[in-house]
C-alpha cells in the first residue's frame, strides 16, 4: 500500500474553497489491491474537493477504459468507464465508513487516502455481464462463437400433416368449455 501515498490528501493546509486533484490510473494501481481482472487500464480521475468549515464535499469523476475479457467469447475488448461518485467527509469522535455517501474522520486527522474510493468507483463501473460489442451487433468472429453456432439446436420445419387422431382430440370439448 506504500505505492498509494500519492492518493493522500493533506487537508489541514488547504484554504476553504474548491481544489482540483487529478490522477492517472493504470494497472499498477490495481496491483496494490491485488486485483487482476483488467488486462490493461487507462483511466483519468478528477477529484473536485470543496473544503468548507465543518465538512468536505468530494466528487470523483472517472473517464477512460479498461481491457477485459468477454463473458461469452473470452475475447478481450475495451470497456469504457464513465462514472461519478459523490462523497461527504465529516468529523467525529472516531473513523466510520459504514455509510457509502458519508465518511467520518476522527477530529485529530490531518489527511486521508482516497485510493479506496477510486478503486471502488472504477471496479463498480464495469458491468456485471461483460459482452463484447461485436457480439451484440453480430459481427464477432471467434472460435468460441463459431462452436456455439455449430452446436445450436435448430428447429426443423416440417410440411407433414398432423396425425388425424390428434386432430379429432382437438375438436373434443367438455361441458365446462362450452
Amino acid at each position: 500500500m506504500k505505492d498509494l501515498k500519492k492518493f493522500n490528501i493533506q487537508f489541514v493546509g488547504l484554504k476553504e474553497g474548491t481544489h482540483l486533484f487529478e490522477y492517472e490510473i493504470d494497472n499498477t494501481f490495481f496491483e496494490a489491491f491485488n486485483f487482476d481482472e483488467f488486462q490493461s487500464s487507462s483511466i483519468k480521475i478528477t477529484l473536485d474537493f470543496v473544503k468548507k468549515s465543518t465538512l468536505f464535499d468530494l466528487t470523483f469523476t472517472a473517464n477512460g477504459a479498461v481491457e477485459i475479457p468477454c463473458d461469452l467469447t473470452s475475447e478481450l475488448y475495451h470497456q469504457n468507464i464513465q462514472s461519478v461518485l459523490p462523497l461527504v467527509v465529516k468529523f467525529g469522535p472516531e473513523f466510520n465508513d459504514d455509510n457509502e455517501e458519508i465518511l467520518i474522520l476522527p477530529r485529530e486527522a490531518f489527511e486521508f487516502n482516497v485510493a479506496q474510493f477510486i478503486y471502488e468507483l472504477i471496479v463498480l463501473s464495469v458491468p456485471n455481464k461483460r459482452v463484447h460489442p461485436n457480439v451484440l451487433d453480430g459481427t464477432m468472429d471467434s472460435i468460441a462463437l463459431n462452436k456455439l453456432k455449430e452446436l445450436e439446436i435448430k428447429e426443423e420445419k416440417t410440411d407433414q400433416e398432423t396425425d388425424p387422431r390428434w386432430d379429432k382430440l382437438k375438436n373434443l370439448t367438455t361441458e365446462n368449455n362450452t
